[in-house]
This record gives C-alpha cells, structure tokens and sequence, in this order.
C-alpha cells in the first residue's frame, strides 16, 4: 500500500498538467504563443533533437569502439575519462565557452592581436546560436553513449569477433558487420537518454537565447502569469519526449541479443601504431578536452584571478543551502528506494513491478514540466491548509510547502527517485533469496531480515545511489528556478543568474564548484567499472 500511494504521489505532476487541460481549455496567452512563438519552439526543438542524437552517436560509438577494441598510448586513462564531462552541467559549459569565444574573449583578442586585425576584418562564429547550443549538448551529453556503446562491445561481441575473425574480417569490417549491429540497442538508449536530458534543459538555451519549450514555460509561468499556457507548453513538452521513447522503442525493432556463449574473456586488443595510434589518441583527448578540461580549466583559472566578489558568507551561505537540499533529497530518495525495492522482492506480485515502473516515469520528465505539475496541486493544496489553520486557530500560518523547501524536496524525488531505485533493485537482485527464506525459517519477520541481512550487504549500493541523487539536485537548474522559495537561492541559480547577468567572472566560483561536486563521483564510479571490465 506504501509503494502505491509513493507512485501515486510521483505520478501528480504529469495528472495536474493533464487536469489543468481538460478543465481549463484554451487560454489567450496559448493563443498568443501559437500564433506567435510556438513554430519556433518546435522548430528549435527538432533542430536541437537530430543535431544532438547524431552528435552524441558519432562521438560516443568511435570513442567506445576505439577504448574496448584497440590497443593505442593513453587507452586505460581515456577508459575511465570519458565520462568526466557529464560532471560539467551544460549551463556551465555555456557560461564557459562564450566567455572563451566572444569579441572580448581570449580567443578572438589573440586572433586579432597575433595577425593585426581590426574589427569587421574577418568572420568568428559565434557560439551563442542554436548551433552553438548543439555543439554544447553533444561534447557534455555523449558519454551516455559512450558507457552504452562500450559495454556492448565489451559484452556482446567478443565471441562473435573471434569468428570474425577467424574469416578474414578486418578491424573495421568487424565494426560494421558484427559489433555496430549488436550494439544498436545499447546506442538507441544512449542516445535517447541525451536527447532527453537535452529536452530538459533550460540554463543553456536560455543562455544563448534559442526559444524552446523550457524556455517557453519558464516565461508563461513568471512573465506572463498563465500556468494554463504553462501546463499546455509541459504537455506539449511532453509529446516530444514520449516520441524520444517511441523512437528508441522503434529502433529496437523486434531484434533481440543474447549472449549464449560463457566465454566472456576479453579479445586481445588490436595495437594500433603510428598514425592511427596518434589518430586515435586524438578521436578520444578531442571531446575529452572541449567537454571537460577546457571548462574546467577556464573555471579554475577565473576562480583563482577574479572570482566572486561577494565570496564569503555568501557563498557559503549558497553552499548551504545547496547541501541541505542534495543531502535531504539524497536521503529521502534512499530510503523510498529501499521500501520499493523490498516491496517489489517481498510481494513478487506484478502489481509491484508494475509500481516501481510508473516510478521510474519521473526521470524522463523535465525539471520545468515537474515544477509546473508540481506547483498546481501543491498551491492549491498550501492555500488551503493555510485558511482551515486560520479557520480553526485564527491564525494564518502561510504558505506552508510552497513557502519552504517542502515542495521543491517533492519535485528533485519525482525527477531523481528513480536513479537510486534502480541500483537499489540492481543490488538487491544479487542477494540470493534462500537468505530470506532461511531468515523467515528462524522467526524473522520482513523488518527485522531487511535491517539484520540486506540493510549491510546493500551498505555500498545505498551510499552509489545517494551520492548519484546528491549530485544531480546540485546541478537541477529548471525546477530550482521555479519553485525555489523567496531569498533562497543555491549554487546553481547563484551561478545562472550572474552569467545572465554577463558576470561570468564571478558566476566561476559557484560553477567550480558544482563541477569539483560532480566528478569525483564520476571519477570514482568510472575507474571501478574499468577495474570490474579487466578483472572479468
């Protein structure tokens, strides 16, 4: 009853949107914004959609195939430092390279100061465009591909390269003919998982000023005052990413891989030597230097030159408050993933299963939509708890959810619940359940099996899937804008609102820092999965 009433909650915001259409029709702002700006919402949307999936493909493919399959100078650090830049939030990126590449930015300045132009005498991209945007999603988002792609091969193909092999078929004969094929489910979710956390996004596109859904949402909801026209740009919103999922569905096809063969030892790597070595150093050190130790760098060297005025108090003030809401979140989410996960092992009913499913929707919806479905039933829900306190004591108490950090708590769990489930459930699958049935034959009840049996084998998982919800909510951006509670304001915002504000010296510190946060984590997690591939 608990797991229902969790996927109960967690499905409130996409049923608010739904209601708030079906009771509230078609507004004039909707009107205004279809007549207007809703052509180029999608249009964006689409552009932004195809340029990233292929981006992210072409990227995340090559580089995987070149660390699983390849033996070449710098392969086992690359293995690992890959995924170093989905630490790096694209609003973050944002704010770094068009400090890096405007007029008065080092690149231009040296340009023009190494071959004596002047202004207007020659032609600089610029990067605050819908291309730009683009490039920043594809070098920041490939690794989802990337951890995909490269698991595959590494699972997948290697007794199917040996026959391959065996045939006469080349490096890149077998790439296309055995490991591309069999990798394309892997790539399809990779590739959906980018498209998806690109649909979400608000701090870069806002940044450069490309109108999308987001950005169309944020703007009914505070600049115009319609949460009707702002439910409706969720749903549409919406739309885009369940055809993000019907299309990875699709490209699935009714293919299935398995691996049916117990030798899973790895195929000695082809050494590559002069130029392709050197070519394939460079296919790897390229995304990893424009999606990480670029940004990173430029961070670190505006944080130690100019920095945030107002560093002190302040910042640790928004450090605070940062923490407190990872932590609490990190916390909560934990605790919810244990109670589904047991639910689910417990009950073996499909009811359960079904549960931890719709739990799972959360992730796919973008902070904005959840912010607007959140906001619609728990306003209602704060204005009315305020007049029957007042009623009854005659005191009126305010808001007191939308008030405080209560609803927006509510609103990171819908969107991150399910990334700690998942390793919760992935851990809890490996624990035997003759365990339970010996716990239960010596008169333990399921509470006291859970906290004496799985609560320590479970120890490490639950600290992963801690630290994995602790760093996304320091990097939520959209839901934090919107529902954050008046004078409060966190790393993330601190960090948006200086850069849009074109302080980009001072937003340096508070976006070090959320990138320090985020990949020691990845580091970590990163280097064990390397260490597990050559164990195995």
């Amino acid at each position: 009853m608990i797991a229902l009433i969790v996927a109960f909650l967690i499905l409130i915001p996409i049923l608010a949107i739904a209601a708030n259409l079906l009771m509230s029709g078609s507004s004039d702002t909707w009107r205004h914004l279809a007549a207007t700006v809703l052509s180029s919402y999608i249009a964006n949307t689409l552009i932004l959609c195809i340029g990233v999936s292929a981006g992210a493909i072409l990227i995340g493919t090559s580089a995987a195939w070149l660390v699983s399959i390849h033996e070449f100078p710098g392969r086992r650090v690359f293995e690992w430092a890959l995924v170093l830049p989905l630490a790096v939030p694209t609003y973050v990126m944002a704010y770094t390279y068009t400090d890096l590449l405007q007029f008065v930015g080092p690149v231009q300045s040296w340009l023009r100061e190494s071959f004596n132009l002047k202004p207007g005498q020659y032609w600089f991209p610029d990067i605050r465009t819908i291309g730009g945007a683009v490039v920043i999603f594809v070098f920041v988002l490939y690794p989802y591909v990337y951890l995909l792609a490269r698991t595959a091969f590494l699972e997948r193909a290697t007794g199917m390269l040996e026959v391959g092999r065996s045939l006469g078929l080349g490096p890149w004969q077998s790439f296309f003919r055995i490991s591309l094929p069999l990798a394309r489910p892997a790539i399809a979710t990779g590739a959906s998982l980018a498209l998806m956390e690109t649909l979400a996004d608000y701090g870069a596109v806002s940044y450069f000023g490309v109108p999308t859904f987001t950005t169309g949402i944020y703007r009914a909801w505070f600049s115009l005052g319609d949460r009707v026209a702002a439910a409706q740009l969720s749903a549409a919103l919406l739309g885009f990413v369940a055809l993000v999922l019907l299309t990875e569905r699709i490209t699935r096809g009714r293919g299935r891989f398995h691996n049916t063969t117990a030798r899973n030892r790895p195929l000695p790597g082809h050494q590559l030597s002069g130029i392709k070595a050197v070519g394939a150093v460079l296919v790897c050190l390229l995304p990893l230097m424009i999606g990480f130790l670029i940004p990173a760098g430029t961070l670190l060297h505006m944080a130690l030159t100019s920095g945030d005025a107002q560093f002190g108090e302040r910042f640790l003030r928004l450090a605070r408050n940062s923490f407190v809401l990872a932590a609490i979140s990190a916390a909560v989410a934990v605790a919810i993933a244990v109670l589904l996960a047991y639910a689910a092992r417990g009950a073996r009913h499909i009811m359960s299963s079904l549960v931890n499913r719709v739990v799972g929707l959360g992730y796919a919806l973008p902070g904005s939509v959840i912010a607007v479905g959140v906001l619609i039933p728990v306003s209602r829900l704060d204005t009315w708890l305020a007049s029957t306190v007042q009623e009854i004591t005659g005191h009126n108490p305010g808001l007191v959810l939308t008030g405080g950090i209560a609803a927006l708590i509510y609103a990171y769990l819908v969107r991150f619940l399910t990334m700690s489930l998942q390793t919760v459930e992935a851990s809890l699958s490996k624990i035997t359940s003759s365990m339970d049935d010996a716990a239960r034959s010596l008169g333990s009840g399921y509470g006291e099996t859970l906290q004496r049996i799985h609560l320590p084998l479970l120890r490490g998982s639950l600290l992963t899937a801690a630290l994995l919800v602790f760093v996304e909510v320091m990097k939520e951006l959209p839901a934090t804008l919107v529902m954050r509670p008046f004078n409060f304001d966190t790393l993330a915002t601190q960090a948006y609102t200086l850069a849009s504000d074109e302080r980009l010296a001072e937003a340096s510190t508070a976006a070090l820092s959320i990138v320090v946060v985020g990949v020691l984590p990845l580091m970590l997690v990163s280097r064990e999965i390397a260490r597990s591939r050559r164990s195995q």
